[in-house]
């Protein structure tokens, strides 16, 4: 797994146009990484592909 600062982390389509409610994605070669962009010092949650694709069907419905 690389670490934080190697991690590419782009603003979440599914986040609102406000910033206090934001996270951050970035994508890795085993699934995706997410943050709290207000909370970036606090670190990141991974999550496996087969998991992260679950969540995305999941929220697109």
């Amino acid at each position: 797994m690389p670490y934080e600062h190697e991690l590419a982390f782009h603003k979440s389509s599914y986040s609102s146009g406000r910033q206090e409610n934001c996270v951050e994605v970035a994508e890795t070669p085993s699934g995706a990484a997410m943050r709290d962009t207000q909370n970036r010092s606090l670190g990141h949650l991974t999550f496996p592909k087969q998991e992260w694709s679950a969540l995305l069907i999941a929220t697109r419905r």
